[in-house]
């Protein structure tokens, strides 16, 4: 029997198992199957809507569930899920791993039905990839597919790679780098208004941009702002991944009373300059939503392409 221990704060040493977890199933999978907030979530404490799922061979959590703090006697770790219920409007989000070692044993269905059932059976999630594998528990679950999020790329240096636009400001404006801590509130709020229409990127707050700034790939000097008569109109923040050599348009941003003015197309070319002239990377990526046209035609443009596909499954309820 394999139970689902539901916690609102996993321990130090629980971090480190399903951390370790999530990067045995990214080598093998090639992609992880918990994003970068999701992982942001699990450390550091408990956070407002997020609870964490276990799943251990034989239900078995050690003396006093996961907050027993020694561990001695736990059983091995057989899978992972996460779910944030932060939205007002919209259903809870989750996201979900089993071990490589123990897939094809019914463990994505225990941790799915244990998502549905902590969610109410409102529930949205996340297939990264859209493996196979993936599509038939959605199935399974009675999901159906809701939105697909497209990774793009294209090469910056090389001789393959598409001329680097020049980046034209509209008049008045004028472009820096941010300032860690001087320019907090002021980004956040920008952001929030940039993307009231985008729950998961509006909502930030100070807590997930200090998380942000404390990782390893956070480099003021590549997220840049774009101001006009003191007020900041829009941003571009890029993220390096060293690992991989890839430079990525991490969030772009341009506050409604500025879009259509081509402030949005003149931030990207700044960033896809940054990332190639001054960081040397081969390659840019980025993430978009299939359904935004417009922003695909514009991406596809400056030479990027599908790489690879997010699928999120939800509820018909």
């Amino acid at each position: 029997m394999n139970d689902v221990e539901v916690v609102d704060e996993a321990s130090p040493e629980t971090v480190r198992e399903v951390e370790a977890l999530i990067d045995e199933a990214a080598r093998r999978d090639g992609q992880s199957a918990v994003s970068e907030h999701g992982r942001l979530q699990l450390r550091g404490g408990p956070r407002p809507g997020v609870r964490h799922l276990l799943l251990r061979a034989g239900g078995e959590f050690g003396e006093g569930g996961d907050r027993g703090g020694g561990g001695a006697g736990r059983q091995p770790l057989l899978g992972y899920a996460q779910l944030e219920d932060a939205d007002p409007v919209e259903p809870p989000t989750g996201e979900l791993v089993v071990a490589p070692a123990h897939r094809g044993e019914g463990h994505g269905r225990r941790l799915g039905r244990a998502l549905l059932d902590a969610s109410g059976k409102r529930l949205r999630v996340w297939a990264h990839g859209g493996h196979p594998a993936a599509r038939h528990l959605a199935q399974t679950l009675g999901l159906s597919l809701f939105r697909e999020l497209r990774q793009l790329r294209r090469p910056l240096t090389g001789p393959d790679a598409p001329a680097l636009p020049e980046p034209e400001l509209p008049d008045g404006v004028h472009v820096r780098t941010f300032r860690p801590g001087a320019d907090d509130a002021a980004w956040l709020a920008l952001n929030a208004a940039a993307f009231a229409h985008h729950p998961e990127q509006g909502s930030l707050t100070q807590r997930d941009l200090d998380d942000r700034k404390a990782q390893p790939w956070f480099d003021p000097a590549g997220f840049f702002l774009a101001e006009r008569t003191g007020e900041l109109v829009g941003f571009h923040w890029t993220k390096v991944h060293s690992a991989e050599q890839l430079g990525e348009v991490y969030v772009l941003g341009v506050a409604p009373g500025a879009q259509g003015t081509g402030l949005g197309k003149a931030l990207t070319a700044i960033g896809l300059r940054h990332l190639a002239l001054d960081r040397g990377l081969p390659t840019g990526m980025l993430y978009v939503d299939a359904d935004n046209h417009a922003a695909v035609a514009v991406y596809e443009r400056l030479g990027f392409r599908t790489y690879e596909k997010d699928l999120m499954y939800r509820t018909e309820t």
